[in-house]
């Protein structure tokens, strides 16, 4: 089992996400909790290019200090919205190691999250999505609680991801 961190990054990961200060609680809990129960951390990060909210050569491109990689934890980075895309070298990773169950957490919901959920599930992986351990923005079409609400209550679950509560993951993590 992983524990895959999404885009949580310092230009994006902020006060403007659907109920904030929960998801970045379950988050941080998550990171510590898998780190206890040796389950690897990896970590994925946005390059939007130059001039841009998430240019990796600015500090809005490192993940939040909540957050933080500890050294020798892995990190890919990517361009497009699937964390599972052929650039990235994920699915080579996982391959290696043999690891076909994944626990996702990040941002945002309706992007890069959705993309990589739905990736990762015609790749094959058995992916568990806490809940409110993921969040978004308001949109054009929906706002951030509705965006949030339909991806982690309708659209993943049953089809895409197994959704579960942030208790049952460190469960799932005490197991391995």
């Amino acid at each position: 089992m992983i524990l895959l961190v999404v885009d949580c990054q310092k230009g994006c990961f902020d006060s403007r996400l659907f109920a904030y200060e929960i998801v970045k609680e379950n988050i941080k809990r998550l990171i510590f909790e898998a780190r206890k129960n040796q389950i690897e951390v990896v970590y994925v990060q946005h390059d939007d290019g130059p001039g841009t909210d998430l240019d990796k050569e600015t500090d809005n491109y490192e993940i939040i200090e909540e957050f933080a990689p500890r050294s020798g934890e892995r990190r890919f980075e990517k361009n497009v919205n699937s964390a599972f895309h052929s650039m990235t070298g994920l699915c080579e990773y996982l391959d290696e190691k043999q690891e076909t169950q994944l626990i996702v957490v990040g941002v945002s919901t309706d992007y890069c999250m959705d993309a990589t959920i739905k990736s990762g599930f015609e790749k094959g992986f058995q992916l568990y999505v806490p809940s409110y351990a993921n969040s978004t923005y308001d949109n054009p079409y929906f706002d951030k609680e509705t965006a949030y609400k339909f991806y982690n209550e309708f659209m993943w679950p049953k089809r895409y991801a197994t959704i579960i509560t942030v208790e049952e993951a460190i469960q799932l993590m005490g197991k391995e």
